[in-house]
Formats: C-alpha cells, structure tokens, sequence
C-alpha cells in the first residue's frame, strides 16, 4: 500500500516494529501479495508488447503508456512461508512465521485526464519470529516435553564466562564442559494479528505533465499510522525523457501492550516515561508516535525505440520510536560481589533482558537505476535493477535484480527474475552483552538487615544503543523466482507468482556477515486476477461487442435492487455474461452474555457455563471481517456458476468472570485470520415469467480455511487450540442449496430466499462439525433516483450447536470453548442503499451497503449478545 502511495512504510508495535521487523529485511515484498507484472496494451506489435510489459512497472513512463491496470479492477491474494530456524537441536514446536494477505485495487478514468485509485489490503500475520539472541547455554529456546509442557522461552537465566568472557558450557553439579560460543535466535510465538490497510490516489494529467495526491490508513491492534503523498510528473524532448519528484509525510502512533508473560523478566527502566498502566485491564502499555518524512526524485529516458534506463534518487527522515516494543537485549551482568557462585577460573553472570534501545532518528537515502531492454531474439524484454541504500545509523546495502519477461503465445507471458542482496551492519548492532557490575544491588542496614534500599545497575555503564534485530547485521540474500501471465478473455488476466528467498550470513559481499544461527529461508507464493475497466464499458456502450445494451442494463437493475447482505441472490441473464466482485461484512459481538434471550449473572456463567467444570473468563467483545471474491459466469441463459473465496478475520476481547478463579487469559484479547472457506455454486433458473424470477442454487462449500489455529502460549503452558468461534473455516465439505424469488412491483422490487448450510461431514480434522444453518430473509427496494435505490429487509437465521469436540488439547476457560454454547435462532432487520452507474466512467458498476439490526435473539447455552452486521458489496458486470 505504502508503495502504491509512494509514502514510506512506518514501523509499528507487534503488528509493526516487530513484524515489519521479521518481513521487511527478511524478503522483498512480502508485506504484500506477489506482485502482478506490469500490464500490457491491446494486441501491440511483439516488441513495443515485450518492452511494455516491462516498463510499465517504472511509474515515470505511465504517461507514455497507458496500462490496461490504470483503469480497472484487481484482486490479489499472498502467502509467505519461513521455514524452521535453527535452534541448536532443541525442538520447540512452534511453527514458522507465516502470512497470509489479500488485496484489491480500483482505478478510474475520470475522463481524459483525472484518475482516481482506491487501494485495500488485509493481511494477517502469526508463528515463530526472534525476541533476541543469546548464546546456546542460556537455554532460551525451551524444549517442549509433552503436551502440557513448557515452551515458553527463557530470556532470564544464570550463565558462566571464562577468563575471555567466552560462554562456558557447565552440567547442573557445576562441572565445567568446555568453552561453547554457539548463538542462537530465542523464539516467540507472534499471536495472530490482522492490519487493515486503506489508501486512496487522485490525478490530473496535462498534455506533458501529471500531478498525483493521496493518502492512506493502517491499522493494527497496536499501531495506527496515517500517510499523505504527492508526485508530479513533466515530460519533454517529444515525451523521450520524465523528470518525477515526490514527497509524502506519516503520522504513526504506538499502543503497544507489553507482554503479561514476559513483563516479569523484561526491564523496560530506559522507557520509563512511555509506559502506563492501563485502568481497565491493568497491562503496561508503551504509548508513543513516530514520524517520516520523504522525498524522491526520478528521471528517465527513452534510449532508443527497444530501450529506456531510470534512476532515481530517495530520501526519508524518521523520527520517534523506532525501536520494536518486543524485541530485547539480553545482558550478562558480572556482580563482583556474587563470583563464589563461579567454579574456579571462571566468572559468574546473571542474564537480563532489557528493552531494546535504538537512535529516535533516521536518515535514509538510496539510489537505484534500471534498464529495459527488448531483445529482438526472443521477442522479450529483459530488466536489471541495481539499488544503493545508506542510513546514519551505519547500514550499507547493494541489491541487483534481473528478469526477462518472455511472451509465449498471444496468452502467456512468463517472466524469471533473481536478486540478490548484501548488507553491512549497523553500528549498535550486537549479540549479547555483558557488563562488570551487578544487575541489581539490595543495601541492607547493618545490624538488623532491614533492606534500605535496592540499587539498579548504571545504564552509563552500558553501550548508549544496542539492538540484536537480525535485520541490522550484516547478511547476504537471495531469491529466485517466476510469475506467468495468462489472458483468459480480453480485458481478464490470471497471473500466478512464486519465489524462493534465502537469507545467509556468509553471502555478505566481502565477509563479515552474521554467524549462520541467523540463516533461514523463507517462500512466497500469490495469485491476482485483474479486469480492464476500458473494456467493461465497451460492452455497455456496444463497442466491438455486438452485445445486447438493454439486456446490460437489465442484469445491473437487478443487482441495484438487492441488498448487500443477500448471497447468491441473482443470476446473469445473457450466455456469455461474466461478473466480478467484492464483498466485505463485519459481524460485531459485544455486551452482555446470554443464556437463551436473558441475561444471566457471572455467578450463573461460572456455574453452568462450562460443562462440569467452573468458568473463569467469558467474551467481552468479538468482531469477524470477511473479505469475499465474487466471481460469476453464465455458459448459458438459464445457467450461471459462482466461485466466491473468502479471507477472514476474527479478534475477541476476554474479561474475567467475577467469582471465578484468575485466569491468565483474562482481560486481554486475542485474534485470527487467513483464507477462509470458499464456496462453489451452481445457480439455475426455475421461472422467469414477465416480473417474476426464481432461481435455484445448488453448491458446496470447500473447506480451505483452518481448523487448527492455537492459542498462544502463555505462564509456559501449551493452551492449544484457540475457541471454536476463532477458526477460520467449518473444517467439512457443506452443501449450500438455496432458492431465490424476485420479483418486479411497479417500480418497486420484492424479493425472499430461504437457503441453507448442510454439513456433509460428521466431523472435521480435530473432531468437530460446526451446526446445519437454515435462513430465510424478505426485502423490498424501491429507487430514490435512476441511479439510487433504498432497500429494507428482515432476516431468520436458525443453527444447530456443536456436533462432537475438538480432539486434542484445547483451551476450556469459558462459554466459547465448548460446543454446547453455539448456534441458536436470531432475528434481524435492516436498511440499505445501492447505487449503480448506468454509463460513463463506471458504467456496469454497483455499489451496495446493508445494516443488519438484530431485534432478537435465542442462543444456545451461554454466548455473547450481537451487535449488528455491516455489509458493503461492489460489484461490476460485463
């Protein structure tokens, strides 16, 4: 996103400083879905084709060429893999990082000259990631004995130097071993966390220049940053050379909750004054802003009729906090007045682990130049990239990238590329430390031994910074990778995108790099589907397509009058027809738990909430966000096929129950998120007499989302899995069968469907099947205007509990953890409105959103109260 706008990417907290702190400088673009290639024109000839491709990605030659993505519609989806670390042989069992994203972008023409782009991202991240670096025999990395062993790490521990201060391996009766300088990464599980992502461009183009503003949003549970940029454009010399210059500035606020686990054994002294208590819940808080600001400036030129080169030259100042609120040092204090604890020769030390501290200002400057290149031989174009970055905090890096975009047909291109990447380290950058004096000394009155005071060790005897985020040090990368783009009709294009990514200490270029307990590999996988928006309205305006017009226009009057919550509720009228959309709901929870429709207490909740067992926490809040595809295709009149993917996240809030026993889970949250199920449906038209419709549907639901999503783990002890509410999918194969009525009323428009989930499987990969669904709902829409309609509607849905229980470890702290508090009957109305482009700029484009209200509700065991649903839908149709 931060890239689309041309703002620099701020760091943040967990889902920030510390994420951004495991994906930046560990892999190219994995913040994002993998990126599609750039987009060529409509049947050019094989060279200009070739060479376009390529030169689209370097946005100072948009105003030269026209790519079919600035004006249209894409939808992308990305996955990032790690693989296992190393951890010096202990098994810890947590599971690398990992991360899944989707993300669509808009883009108009409005008009010949004023462009507007509108950018959505999602993305969740969770798994293993390094807190610090210590040496081996610390024992940070704890191993996992059995099911409800610990393998929380240590970051606190006793440790023993020899006259070098070289860390020595000692057995428990206090003989030494020898001398062991192995280091190793101590891993954290990363709980699960979802950033949203929101920007918004807008250009004007002149007949040699173009001026572009815009702005974005980024929201994470522990950081919130806003972005302006703009970027002018002035070409010359017949368009041959671009001069580009830009500049953005971002805002970012800090709310990071320090972890409750860790709190005890983390010293934050250096951040004293940045750090609160919070009323409600009690956690420390680290509360602070960070700023950037940016510029660029570019210039390019056409070499020749097969060649352009680029370079551009960028500056950013951050300023703030800068630092990641979990990532620590750890420090080997030498007491002098505790070395009888050490075996003769050697030196006693205890290990601490103190908050990372690093400069609160950073000037970044790079320089980069690309060549673009058509070679006539292959009738391709090849690019090679080199880039130079240098900070003031003393990090150098070199990076080199080649690729060759080949057309293999008028369908497919393919296109290689390979990168490689070397980096010197920062001059805080560090392992571990060790300081001569005492972590902590307690002054007692002598005599009586009454402790008069407890001294802190002095910061003046430490390094001012220090930090042991792998990403400063110095280190070698290397990725490989291909994407193929394949045209599946004019104007749809499928692209598939695959890289490898390796991350070494001795690939530095010159030596000097990391030991290899920093070495790991990681792979990166996505696949986006875009559609030209140019030839959308060709279709509605009758051009080239010998198309029906009216009948367009017939198949978008329909999707003006349904609501946006309704699925599968209409069907394309025309062999041939072809929809493409997006639909995102959000479901809130929140309040008063309920037992049926009352309210019961907390003592009741305890009680009777939990099986046999006593309740200690119960859901203060929940909200789930689903992001859904939507694509539909008629190979018939009377018969219309839908695949709809889904993405999907889901954050709870827990409180503790007043009566029940302290939990360590109360009163904080926790959060999911990923692909989700998908479904596959097959809608087929019944009746179609005059005004009246109806359509049945028949599908299956795919069971893509995960099942298998775990609590973190917290007071050293394995929760498994998280509550059932939290997965990310059913987990069985469902059948989906609907039946749809619509029908026309003047100039109104009445409409019901009763559909259902029927689950096909008795249980999932761990034990259970989520309730058969049944719902029935009714509206009415009536238009405001001829592009404008209001629509209100009343829905039933009804579900069964939980059929069997996980089967293996799993949380069983409160109500949402057992099946027996799920399902129910619920009632809803609600309002919306839908507003349709009959021609123009976004002719065949709908826009509906839907408040769902619910007026009643009866739940099964004890559940949390509903809030509403809030559904927005786009979609367009050609």
């Amino acid at each position: 996103m931060w890239l689309l706008l041309g703002a620099p990417a701020p760091a943040c907290g967990r889902g920030g400083c510390a994420r951004r702190a495991r994906s930046r400088a560990s892999r190219p673009r994995a913040r994002r879905a993998a990126p599609a290639p750039p987009r060529r024109g409509v049947e050019p000839s094989p060279a200009v084709r070739a060479l376009t491709f390529a030169a689209l990605a370097l946005p100072s030659l948009a105003t030269a060429t026209r790519a079919a993505g600035d004006d249209g519609f894409e939808v992308q989806f990305g996955r990032y893999q790690e693989g296992e670390r190393d951890t010096a042989g202990v098994d810890t069992r947590i599971d690398p990082l990992r991360a899944e994203t989707i993300s669509a972008r808009w883009r108009w023409l409005l008009g010949d000259r004023v462009r507007l782009a509108l950018d959505y991202l999602q993305d969740t991240w969770s798994g293993a990631t390094p807190v610090t670096t210590a040496p081996r025999v610390v024992g940070g990395n704890r191993p996992r004995l059995d099911a409800l062993g610990s393998a929380s790490p240590m970051i606190n521990g006793d440790l023993f130097l020899d006259a070098r201060m070289r860390p020595l391996d000692v057995d428990p009766f206090g003989t030494v071993l020898g001398v062991d300088e192995r280091l190793v990464h101590t891993l954290s599980t990363a709980s699960p966390e979802t950033r949203h992502a929101f920007g918004a461009k807008l250009g004007y183009e002149w007949d040699a220049a173009q001026l572009e503003v815009g702005g974005s949003a980024s929201l994470e549970p522990d950081y919130r940053a806003l972005s302006i940029a703009a970027e002018g454009r002035i070409s010359f010399d017949r368009k041959a050379t671009t001069l580009v210059a830009g500049a953005s500035y971002t805002n970012g606020a800090i709310r990071a909750r320090l972890d409750h686990d860790a709190q005890p054994y983390i010293d934050t002294s250096a951040f004293a004054d940045a750090i609160d208590i919070e009323a409600s819940t009690g956690f420390r808080t680290l509360r602070d802003e960070r700023h950037d600001v940016g510029v660029h400036l570019g210039l390019s030129r056409v070499l020749t009729r097969s060649a352009f080169v680029e370079f551009e030259a960028a500056w950013v100042r951050a300023s703030g906090y800068l630092a990641s609120p979990y990532r620590v040092a750890q420090v080997a204090f030498v007491d002098p007045a505790q070395q009888a604890l050490a075996p003769p020769g050697t030196s006693y030390a205890q290990v601490r682990a103190l908050l990372e501290r690093v400069p609160r200002e950073r000037n970044r400057a790079s320089l980069s130049a690309r060549l673009v290149q058509h070679v006539a031989a292959l009738d391709a174009s090849a690019r090679l990239a080199y880039r130079f970055y240098a900070d003031d905090w003393g990090v150098r890096s070199h990076a080199l990238e080649a690729s060759l975009a080949q057309p293999l047909g008028a369908w497919l291109t393919v296109t290689p590329r390979v990168r490689y990447a070397t980096q010197g380290e920062a001059d805080f950058y560090t392992t571990w430390l060790v300081s001569q004096q005492a972590y902590r000394t307690v002054v007692l009155e002598p005599g009586t031994g009454n402790v008069l005071a407890i001294v802190p060790f002095d910061p003046a005897l430490l390094p001012r910074h220090y930090s042991t985020d792998f990403r400063l040090s110095g280190y070698g990368t290397l990725s490989a990778g291909a994407s193929a783009e394949l045209a599946l009709a004019r104007g749809v294009r499928l692209v598939g995108d695959a890289a490898y990514y390796a991350h070494r200490g001795d690939w530095k270029l010159g030596g000097g790099g990391e030991a290899s307990f920093a070495d790991f590999d990681a792979w990166m996988f996505g696949l986006s589907l875009a559609f030209d928006g140019s030839v959308l309205r060709g279709v509605l305006d009758g051009v080239d397509t010998g198309g029906d017009v009216h009948g367009a226009m017939h198949a978008a009057s329909h999707a003006l009058a349904l609501p946006a919550g309704v699925m599968a509720a209409h069907m394309l009228d025309d062999a041939g027809d072809v929809m493409v959309g997006l639909r995102t709901m959000h479901v809130r929870r929140g309040g008063d738990l309920l037992r049926g429709s009352r309210e019961p207490t907390d003592a009741e909740v305890v009680a009777g909430g939990c099986g046999p067992g006593a309740c200690r926490i119960a859901p203060d809040r929940m909200s789930m966000t689903g992001v859904m595809l939507e694509l539909m295709a008629a190979p018939t009149s009377w018969l219309t096929l839908a695949l709809m993917p889904r993405f999907v996240g889901k954050e709870m809030e827990l409180r503790n129950l007043a009566g029940g026993a302290p939990d360590p889970h109360g009163s904080h949250g926790h959060a999911t998120g990923g692909l989700g199920d998908a479904d596959l449906l097959a809608l087929v038209r019944v009746l179609d007499a005059g005004a009246h419709h109806v359509h049945a549907g028949l599908g299956v639901g795919i069971p893509l989302g995960s099942v298998r999503q775990e609590l973190r783990r917290t007071h050293q002890l394995d929760r498994g899995l998280v509550h059932y509410a939290m997965q990310l999918g059913s987990g069985t194969w469902d059948l989906l069968p609907s039946v749809t009525y619509t029908s026309a009323l003047g100039r109104a428009a009445l409409g019901a469907q009763l559909r259902g989930v029927v689950r096909l499987e008795d249980e999932n990969a761990v034990g259970y099947a989520l309730g058969d669904v049944v719902e029935a709902t009714a509206w009415a829409s009536h238009p405001l205007t001829s592009w404008l309609s209001a629509s209100a509607r009343a829905a039933f849905r009804a579900q069964g509990d939980i059929r069997g229980a996980y089967d293996r470890l799993h949380d069983d702290a409160g109500p949402m953890d057992f099946p027996a508090n799920y399902g129910g009957r619920f009632w809803d109305v609600g309002a919306g409105l839908a507003a349709r482009a009959p021609s123009g700029l976004l002719a065949g484009q709908t826009l509906r959103i839907e408040w769902m209200h619910p007026v009643a509700t009866h739940v099964n065991g004890y559940q949390l109260d509903r809030r509403g649903e809030l559904s927005v839908a786009w979609s367009a149709q050609f």
